[in-house]
């Protein structure tokens, strides 16, 4: 039989002692370490590291990024952990200019603001000033403007809030491209059209139309003046048809028939 060594109680102390001393300095390491992690996040969030040092805002074209932050109330004193989003995206939300807005964080100290402004649709004129007129019907009485900045139409001779706000729906649906042609859109209602409007475009034409449809009419200009002298002058008539009136004989000029197809079609 094969003889089994046999170790002395003497020769295993020490290397349990070892092995016990080893185990109680790996608590000590991991007690310490979680110790000093936790004094460094007291510290950090005593010091300045932890504060807002930037607020960025983006997406607005008139609303100043003064204004929007300060309705945030977020201010470089303010803890970068203890901002609440939600808080202030509801502040914000409350200027009539503003139709959604986000906020989110960017580690260490940014705060950046993201807004979207309700359309300008167009400038009412009153007593020689300028207002302008928001996508939800919304004028801004509070904003005096001496000139328009040519980024949307002038409304004049609207004196019924009903034919506005239609033609408000119409202008939204319009491509960019035309509505930046239009200079100015004047009411002009008869017994038998009460939805009749004479538009100034900024290539010199003059428009007659209707409210209705004018999202759909109005997408043929462009290929209608395009048949046209560049030195005419006169009113392009956009309806059922269209026709061209020039103002020196009174000269009238259809549009192709493939040009009045599209203007059923549409």
């Amino acid at each position: 039989m094969s003889q089994k060594k046999i170790v002395s109680i003497e020769d295993r102390i020490p290397k349990l002692k070892q092995e016990r001393k080893k185990k109680a300095n790996r608590r000590l390491i991991f007690y310490l370490s979680i110790f000093f992690v936790l004094i460094s996040i007291v510290v950090y969030l005593q010091s300045s590291l932890s504060q807002v040092h930037y607020v960025e805002v983006y997406g607005n074209n008139y609303v100043a990024d003064q204004d929007i932050t300060t309705l945030s109330e977020i201010t470089t004193n303010d803890n970068f952990w203890s901002v609440s989003k939600e808080s202030s995206e509801q502040r914000v939300g409350k200027h009539p200019e503003i139709k959604e807005v986000s906020i989110s964080k960017k580690f260490p100290t940014t705060i950046i603001i993201n807004v979207q402004e309700f359309e300008r649709i167009g400038y009412v004129k009153k007593d020689n000033s300028y207002f302008p007129l928001l996508e939800d019907g919304l004028l801004l009485t509070s904003q005096s403007l001496n000139s328009i900045k040519g980024d949307a139409p002038l409304l004049t001779n609207f004196n019924k809030q009903t034919y506005l706000e239609e033609l408000i729906g119409e202008i939204q649906n319009l491509p960019e491209s035309i509505v930046d042609l239009i200079s100015e859109i004047s009411w002009a209602p008869t017994e038998g059209n009460p939805y009749k409007i004479l538009m100034y475009m900024n290539d010199g034409f003059e428009v007659e139309g209707s409210i209705r449809n004018l999202s759909k009419t109005m997408k043929s200009y462009p290929s209608i003046v395009g048949q046209l002298d560049p030195d005419s002058e006169g009113i392009i008539h956009i309806g059922v048809g269209a026709y061209f009136e020039s103002y020196r004989n009174n000269e009238e000029v259809e549009p192709t028939q493939e040009e009045n197809q599209d203007e059923v079609e549409g």
